[in-house]
């Protein structure tokens, strides 16, 4: 409660942006459907900014590390696989985000309410894919675990345009889609279903990679 009413107050003059029942119901309706949807300008300009700024920090800071795959007893780095550096955001210490988490809890409470899934947390982290890197085709589910219900990518890359690469490839029996990385684009799709790798980078590519989870964790592993 404490940690809760300390978010609240240093998000009072962070302006959230505030979606009606009904634009949720049509996104949960796409993604129910396809098993994905995609958001474009989900955030207010403020907070993206500030998602942006703490990006930045990080990467000047030499904060993200080499990302690798498997659960902790089972971490391994594999450069053929993904290679992508990452940095796991702590809700607790990482205040600077504190709007973004706002955000993500009032999505987090419509999943519940309107998909009647039972999210009891979230995770993410900030992930960059230097040039010529990708992260091959998976799930984002552990083999005999289904903790994460649903992924969500949201991407930071102001000045992206065609060419660049790192679009997000989402496999359909119906065909391939692939998805540009847009400033301020959210990506929502169930986890153990969709299929999907980063295709290879021609320049930096930055996003905020996360989880909603059936049951509360630490920081994991991908």
């Amino acid at each position: 409660m404490e940690f809760l009413f300390g978010v609240i107050l240093r998000t009072l003059f962070i302006e959230l942006k505030a979606y009606s029942d009904e634009v949720y119901l049509q996104w949960f309706d796409e993604l129910a459907q396809k098993d994905f949807v995609v958001i474009d300008d989900y955030l207010s300009e403020e907070i993206f900014a500030k998602v942006f700024d703490f990006f930045q920090v990080k990467r000047d800071d030499d904060a993200l590390a080499k990302a690798g795959i498997g659960t902790l007893g089972d971490h391994t780095i594999a450069k053929e696989i993904r290679g992508d550096y990452v940095y796991w955001i702590d809700k607790n210490t990482d205040t600077e985000l504190d709007a973004l988490h706002v955000q993500m809890d009032d999505l987090v409470a419509k999943v519940n309410r309107y998909l009647f899934l039972s999210i009891s947390d979230f995770e993410y982290h900030l992930a960059f894919y230097p040039k010529g890197t990708y992260y091959q085709k998976h799930l984002d589910q552990f083999k005999g675990r289904n903790n994460r219900q649903l992924s969500y990518v949201l991407y930071l890359n102001k000045d992206w345009q065609q060419g660049d690469g790192g679009e997000l490839r989402i496999f359909r029996e119906e065909g391939d889609l692939d998805i540009a990385p847009k400033a301020n684009r959210l990506v929502l799709f169930k986890s153990g279903v969709v299929e999907h790798e980063v295709l290879t980078t021609e320049t930096g590519r930055m996003s905020l990679t996360g989880w909603m989870l059936n049951n509360p964790v630490g920081l994991g592993f991908l």
